[in-house]
């Protein structure tokens, strides 16, 4: 499981959230997400614990929680969904029979 936190401060740094949430538990890992072309925060995190219970007491702790001048939102991290390999949608043909074109 992974807990997303949102609303963070964009000056936070992962050494910074990890010693946050280690007051509830072992944490394994922290992502801090960045702009592709900024290279800035985005505003958000994921942290992995040790255990499922570690990362309830987390949330439960958390969520709501001012931190760095921010209410932190904090919970469960949803799947990522698949966006297939061009960002998805349906790319279907329409109109034009090109075979009885005759140029």
């Amino acid at each position: 499981m992974s807990i997303y936190v949102g609303n963070l401060s964009y000056e936070v740094t992962q050494d910074a959230l990890s010693a946050v949430f280690a007051e509830y538990g072992t944490v394994k890992r922290v992502q801090l997400p960045t702009d592709r072309e900024t290279g800035k925060m985005r505003g958000f995190g994921f942290v992995e614990m040790d255990s499922d219970a570690e990362e309830e007491k987390a949330i439960e702790a958390l969520d709501g929680a001012e931190w760095m001048g921010r209410d932190l939102k904090v919970n469960k991290a949803k799947p990522k969904e698949d966006r297939g390999s061009f960002g998805g949608g349906n790319r279907g043909g329409g109109g034009g029979n090109f075979r009885n074109n005759r140029y």
